[in-house]
């Protein structure tokens, strides 16, 4: 079985797009799971969300942004670290279909499956246990923390599972001991390069394969989009997600 690893979308459509076709032209790929963060600093709201409600094949969970924009759909509060975000959430949660709306708020949080005698879970970041059930308002994601084997064991080694895919944090993390591997793609609609990052994990084999892809798209285009329908805050999105300074 092979599957495959999508992670902080964000609202990039063409950049979904150009991933699913390239997973589709494999045509060995059983399951694509798809950790969190799927709307938000992109415009493209309703045309992801669509694209992966629309396939029986994809699992998805939410991500603090989702969560947020749900939140604050739903008269529940804005979580007070994220107001900076504010405006562009409530701009976000404007264009959300009432369709995509009820299918967001059934999501879980995490995936957890055993493919081939190896546990895996999908987590959009580490939540401590006694934060599991707790309101995106309380905080329950765990503090970003630099991407190293020393901080991805401080998080992750009490999980009882082999491999653990994550997301939230944007740069590419693969990092693995005697007992574990620590994989999040990197995000996929969110970079300062020109490509999508997404993983394929390979259980075929005695030892699962884990490789990491980067699909090409037109990024330009897709920044485009933020001028023509004005984006709110899109000049302080571009400089720390998708141009850099």
């Amino acid at each position: 079985m092979k599957l495959a690893i999508l992670t902080d979308i964000h609202g990039n459509g063409l950049a979904l797009k150009a991933v699913l076709q390239e997973i589709d032209a494999l045509g060995d790929i059983e399951e694509i799971w798809c950790l969190g963060d799927m709307i938000a600093m992109g415009p493209d709201t309703n045309e992801v969300l669509d694209l992966l409600f629309a396939r029986s094949d994809i699992h998805m969970i939410t991500g603090n942004h989702d969560e947020a924009i749900l939140s604050l759909l739903t008269g529940e509060g804005h979580p007070e670290s994220y107001k900076h975000t504010r405006e562009h959430h409530e701009w976000i949660a404007a264009q959300l279909s009432t369709d995509n709306i009820h299918k967001l708020k059934k999501l879980p949080r995490w995936i957890e499956k055993e493919i081939n005698g190896t546990r895996v879970i999908g987590i959009h970041y580490h939540i401590k246990s006694d934060k599991r059930n707790a309101h995106i308002k309380d905080e329950p994601f765990y503090s970003i923390l630099e991407p190293t084997l020393e901080n991805m064991e401080k998080m992750y080694a009490d999980y009882p599972v082999e491999i653990i895919c994550f997301g939230h944090h944007h740069p590419e993390h693969f990092f693995h001991n005697e007992h574990q591997v620590y994989l999040n793609p990197g995000a996929l609609g969110v970079s300062t390069g020109n490509t999508a990052p997404y993983a394929i994990i390979n259980f075929s084999q005695t030892k699962p394969d884990i490789r990491i892809h980067h699909a090409t798209y037109d990024k330009e285009a897709f920044l485009q989009k933020f001028e023509i329908l004005q984006v709110p805050q899109r000049d302080i999105l571009f400089k720390l997600f998708f141009v850099g300074e």
